[in-house]
């Protein structure tokens, strides 16, 4: 997942992009500990994906500041 195509999404999106990614990271997380994780390198991936939507959230938030 690309920044620019989390850029294009609403703030809603983005929070329930960052809740289904959460949920995700919490499911390898849970097959890596009883050793069923068929690729390891998905949770790096993961949590890349997460402070990728977390940026922009925080990008769009401070935005929305500085007009007011």
């Amino acid at each position: 997942m690309k920044a620019s195509e989390l850029r294009d999404k609403t703030v809603l999106e983005l929070n329930d992009q960052l809740k289904n990614l959460k949920a995700e990271l919490f499911n390898l997380r849970f097959q890596h500990a009883i050793n069923q994780l068929d690729n390891p390198m998905r949770i790096k991936a993961v949590k890349k994906d997460i402070a990728r939507v977390k940026t922009v959230l925080r990008a769009m938030e401070l935005a929305d500041g500085s007009e007011s």
